[in-house]
């Protein structure tokens, strides 16, 4: 049976593709962590050959009436954003996909009662959310196969654990099939007005929209270290008020897949966690623990630790 072998909650942010002039002159003279944070994570995990296929939940693909998994046998071409054209232009991208796992996450909707439709049309938009990881995580790793799966905008939270649910078995029905999954998303997404936005471009947390917000994201980031996925989805409630980037939808999708409040896996951080524009950011990784995901919370196998980045 397929497997599950590692997961993350990673941020996208424009600002980490941007020139490193470019990152440098907005930060006040420093690289961002985030940056360092994505290759130190490649090397750790993605450069391996312990995985076949990488399924990105991105937050910023909303469809309207069911999920819907990319299913093309290869997605290439150039990305510019619609939303940041200077930042994000003419980004070349080229990668394989995976149409026999988006089928088979498919054919598990109805046994989780929700909706989920495969499409390989080459014509079909991809988004910054997906482009700007896979620049870090996948782009020189020709064999690795990238799968996106979207957010649905009028499915609550419920809707959502089903979709993991429903992509987890779609995994475990793929013999052999080794995964990753990376919840590509921010923490609290309240972004600064205009006429006041570019005093707070800098990384520092002191930038967060509200100190409010920064707390529930350092409370959240706290639990995740510890393997509590209980005490994040039992307080969904509490955590909506400070608005996470889609509802939170790209974590909560990555849950029903791990077990939800039973997943005990606890996470590695790397770098710190940072502004962007007042939002929260951060780069959390799962590993497997040797007795699944709803074991003790052991790790497989734990990375070195990088003095440059938390443990």
């Amino acid at each position: 049976m397929g497997e599950i072998v590692g997961a993350g909650l990673l941020a996208h942010v424009p600002t980490i593709v941007l020139p490193e002039a470019d990152r440098l002159e907005l930060n006040e003279g420093k690289e961002i962590t985030l940056v360092t944070g994505l290759r130190q994570l490649r090397k750790d995990v993605f450069e391996r050959d312990d995985y076949d296929t990488v399924v990105v939940l991105d937050s910023h693909w909303a469809t309207t009436v069911e999920f819907v998994v990319t299913a093309q046998r290869r997605r290439t071409g150039l990305f510019t954003s619609e939303e940041l054209p200077r930042g994000m232009c003419r980004m070349p991208y080229d990668f394989p996909g995976d149409p026999e796992l988006a089928h088979s996450i498919a054919s598990f909707a109805d046994k989780h009662g929700t909706w989920i439709t495969p499409i390989d049309d080459e014509y079909l938009p991809i988004y910054y959310a997906t482009i700007n990881l896979w620049k870090f995580l996948g782009e020189g790793l020709p064999d690795k196969r990238w799968v996106t799966i979207g957010v649905c905008q009028t499915g609550d939270m419920e809707d959502h654990l089903r979709l993991g649910r429903a992509l987890a078995d779609g995994i475990a029905a793929m013999p052999g099939r080794r995964v990753l999954l990376i919840a590509s998303g921010a923490l609290s997404h309240t972004f600064w007005p205009l006429r006041e936005l570019r005093d707070h471009e800098a990384s520092d947390p002191v930038h967060i929209r509200t100190p409010e917000a920064r707390e529930a994201d350092h409370e959240r980031i706290e639990w995740f270290k510890e393997g509590r996925h209980d005490k994040v989805l039992d307080t969904m409630d509490a955590f909506w008020k400070f608005k996470p980037e889609a509802r939170f939808s790209h974590y909560l999708m990555l849950a029903g897949a791990l077990g939800e409040q039973a997943c005990a896996a606890p996470a590695r951080q790397y770098g710190e966690y940072e502004n962007s524009v007042g939002t929260g950011q951060v780069h959390l990784w799962f590993d497997r623990p040797a007795d699944g995901w709803t074991g003790t919370g052991t790790p497989v196998s734990a990375a070195p630790h990088h003095p440059h980045r938390r443990p």
